[in-house]
């Protein structure tokens, strides 16, 4: 029988690619009636691509991003505190890249159409629920003109994002997602490239912060770039703000003031903050991590598992890292209840540890540390802090979301190079209800 998913983003999109090459069938079902490319910037660290160029994607991913060369932190006075190379660059098997995240979207739909056909996405329609028995699941379905309908598969795998529908039936007390007080305001602008003209750089500390790096390459005439930018101030979590609004037009009155003074002599943020064509505002929000994703033949995905905050560059890679371990899961166990299990088992203690980190500002937390020894301002770094004390701030971080550098290369393929057939290794367990 089929897999069904809802959900075509990210996460959605790369499992429905993993189920193509390891020979399941599988169905996708998107609420949106026309998938464009929205919104701005994010970073797939090194293990996320690795997953990617297994999937046969290196060739595709070059047109909708960068490599990124470097990371670096600075304070609020623009006064770097560590920088270190990264992908290639830093001696890792595979880059690190940043993409805009609509493009990365449309590329992997596209891919997908390509390999299973046009309609192995079927957009228009809305998860709203699931039942199951003991021979398979029923996904429950509506358009946007309220007509409904259901789908019959062997498993339900649910990437429907931070609003998930399919989390809400299995947790039906949870209630809306956490504030802790950070609003973002995000853009693109269009610039001269900084720095290597290939870093992702942070200013600032806690409460007031700027994220940004180059989304692709330069213009051959005029030498500017697309350059995807992140704002943030953050209020005690019982400020008054609209925090039900999760992805309106943001002013300019509202945050540019507190930025106006930042004027690095390696970049100019407040002309960065000007130079946007639209901006848009977002309460940093997540969930709180769950005891159990899985419930039977359902289980979840991506933000609909663990929505974290968008701290050390980790949702969408994140994402990918559940759909390839789900597709390992799957070769070894065939598409069973326990291929479900042994998944969560390994994915939801590892997402539920970054989700904690990244509440405690994950690696960007080396900024607020300098800030609260001298204000940000300094001579020399080691003044404050060493170098064995910086190093292993970023490695640790590094560690806790997979990525360490050694261990990332020296691991074998999550799915092996004859990539297996799941549905061939039938029931293990001898139980015929649970394929």
């Amino acid at each position: 029988m089929t897999i069904l998913v809802a959900g075509a983003g990210i996460a959605g999109l790369t499992f429905a690619l993993t189920c193509h090459q390891i020979g399941v069938p599988v169905k996708l079902f998107e609420q949106v009636a026309d998938i464009r490319p929205l919104g701005v910037g994010i970073n797939l660290q090194p293990h996320a691509i690795r997953e990617l160029f297994e999937l046969g994607l290196a060739e595709q991913l070059e047109p909708v991003g960068i490599r990124t060369r470097e990371v670096a932190y600075y304070s609020k006075h623009g006064r770097l505190i560590w920088s270190e190379a990264r992908g290639h660059d830093a001696g890792y098997n595979w880059p690190q890249f940043s993409v805009h995240r609509g493009r990365l979207q449309l590329m992997l739909l596209a891919m997908l159409r390509e390999r299973l056909g046009q309609d192995a996405v079927e957009t228009g329609w809305k998860a709203t629920g699931f039942s199951q028995d003991d021979q398979g699941v029923t996904l429950e379905l509506e358009s946007r003109d309220g007509i409904k309908r259901s789908e019959r598969g062997s498993l339900l795998i649910a990437a429907d994002g931070i609003h998930s529908a399919i989390r809400a039936q299995m947790n039906p007390t949870e209630g809306p997602p956490v504030w802790g007080g950070a609003v973002l305001w995000r853009a693109t602008s269009r610039a001269k490239p900084f720095l290597t003209g290939a870093s992702m750089a942070m200013a600032g500390h806690e409460w007031q912060k700027f994220v940004t790096y180059p989304i692709s390459v330069p213009d051959p005439k005029t030498g500017l770039v697309d350059i995807n930018w992140v704002a943030e101030l953050k209020k005690t979590p019982d400020a008054l703000w609209n925090r039900e609004d999760w992805n309106r037009p943001g002013r300019l009155e509202d945050f540019l003031p507190a930025f106006e003074k930042w004027d690095f002599d390696w970049l100019d943020v407040p002309a960065l903050i000007k130079a946007a064509d639209a901006i848009y505002e977002y309460p940093m929000v997540d969930r709180n991590p769950l005891d159990k994703w899985g419930e039977g033949r359902v289980t979840l995905m991506g933000d609909a598992a663990h929505p974290m905050y968008p701290i050390g560059s980790n949702g969408a890679s994140q994402a990918i890292l559940d759909a390839r371990v789900l597709g390992k899961c799957l070769v070894e166990q065939g598409l069973s209840k326990q291929a479900l299990i042994t998944y969560e088992d390994e994915r939801r203690p590892a997402t539920s540890r970054i989700v904690t980190a990244n509440r405690g500002n994950g690696p960007d937390q080396i900024m607020q540390v300098v800030e609260e020894k001298c204000q940000g301002m300094f001579e020399h770094i080691t003044d404050i802090m060493s170098t064995d004390e910086l190093h292993e701030h970023a490695a640790r971080y590094k560690a806790l979301a997979g990525f360490d550098r050694d261990t990332l290369n020296s691991r074998p393929p999550l799915i092996g190079g004859d990539k297996g057939n799941a549905q061939s290794t039938g029931n293990r367990n001898g139980d015929p209800a649970d394929v």
